[in-house]
């Protein structure tokens, strides 16, 4: 049974690759699919402006004319100018059980890498950070958020023996939201007063999605400079916080964005969380229509996860417990909304001082992900 391996290039063989793994997990209660006009856009260059400063080649391996594996190949020149690298990223990679199926996708992506000039591949990884990446090693039996694939329990070995290593993993937690404010310890509430007086800030609070999409650049001016030294970050152009603005900004909830201004009105920190859209994704099957945006709409109504998705504080202002402020506001809405859990999201296995914003809440780590390199021959 012959396997061949095919860059993608016509619109159907696009349509192969991003419904690919709806089939390869159809049976798995855990896999959370994408939309896939959103996916479409993402490979669009006219739509994804981060198309100006990278390169892609997507790849379908198939046997027997049936697909069973895709890999996406992107070149960042913008990351690679960053951090001085020769460096090709994979990400979107799928594969069945099968040794062979993983070699060969690989071997495609290196010989892209190679004709380029890379000398190292890595990956799960996007464009941005505000693509999923990681691969999961740890936690398969968890439902994943929406920011991140997930994958099944073989795909880590099929890609070690490869010969990729591990470059760094991310660690993702769950806390029970305490049952009332009264279950919070006091401690917080004076120790978030006396940050507030000491350092004249204040909590910045929305009173519409107009309000709140005025300032939305700045969130980003802050995730520039605070994610500036995280793994893998790379500096966003104008248009892409413009495309991520109008992608993601349309229907959060502007009482679940905490932000923190100093005295002259200047944003030093934020936090966005929303309720958890996984069980309403697997329910949409990758589809707005007919009834998808139907059960999007009742997932943002539901009460039992709150995702926490980004959060950022300006570097001038870490260690004056903005991320207090803004962790203990959101634990108390989080209460009055009546939320059971919440859930952290990606966090680099070494970066303490996010991990200190879960210690009063009991966190329970329960996924783990990681990112591989390996040399290209």
């Amino acid at each position: 049974m012959t396997i061949s391996v095919k860059e993608v290039q016509k619109k159907q063989e696009l349509k192969e690759f991003l419904t690919f793994p709806m089939r390869l997990y159809r049976d798995c209660p855990n896999y959370v699919p994408p939309l896939l006009f959103d996916e479409f856009d993402t490979f669009n260059p006219k739509k994804n402006p981060a198309y100006e400063s990278a390169e892609t080649r997507l790849f379908l391996a198939r046997r027997d004319g049936q697909t069973v594996g895709r890999i996406a190949c992107i070149l960042s020149h913008v990351a690679n100018e960053k951090y001085g690298t020769r460096n090709l990223r994979f990400g979107w990679f799928d594969a069945i059980d099968d040794q062979e199926v993983v070699n060969r996708l690989f071997q495609a992506a290196e010989a892209w890498g190679k004709e380029k000039g890379m000398t190292t591949i890595t990956g799960p990884q996007g464009f941005t950070d505000m693509d999923s990446e990681g691969m999961l090693i740890y936690g398969f039996d968890e439902l994943p958020t929406i920011a991140y694939y997930y994958s099944l329990p073989y795909l880590p070995e099929l890609t070690e023996n490869y010969g990729f290593e591990k470059e760094v993993d991310y660690h993702e937690f769950q806390c029970h939201v305490p049952d009332n404010l009264d279950s919070i310890p006091p401690k917080l509430f004076s120790l978030s007063e006396r940050i507030a007086q000491r350092g004249n800030y204040r909590l910045l609070r929305f009173p519409s999605k107009k309000a709140l999409k005025k300032r939305a650049h700045e969130l980003f001016d802050i995730i520039d400079e605070a994610f500036d030294e995280i793994y893998g970050a790379v500096p966003l152009t104008r248009k892409q916080v413009n495309y991520y603005v109008k992608k993601y900004f349309g229907f959060v909830d502007k009482d679940l964005i905490k932000a923190v201004i100093s005295e002259n009105n200047e944003m030093i920190g934020f936090i966005i969380t929303m309720p958890s859209l996984s069980r309403a994704m697997q329910k949409a099957r990758g589809r707005l229509f007919p009834f998808g945006w139907f059960h999007l709409l009742r997932g943002l109504k539901s009460r039992e996860i709150l995702d926490f998705y980004l959060a950022g504080v300006k570097k001038s202002y870490q260690g004056k417990g903005v991320d207090l402020l803004m962790g203990l506001d959101i634990a108390k809405t989080a209460v009055l909304k009546g939320f059971k859990y919440s859930e952290s999201n990606v966090e680099l296995e070494d970066n303490t001082k996010v991990q200190a914003m879960w210690k009063f809440f009991n966190p329970q780590l329960h996924k783990k992900r990681r990112i591989f390199i390996k040399k290209i021959h």
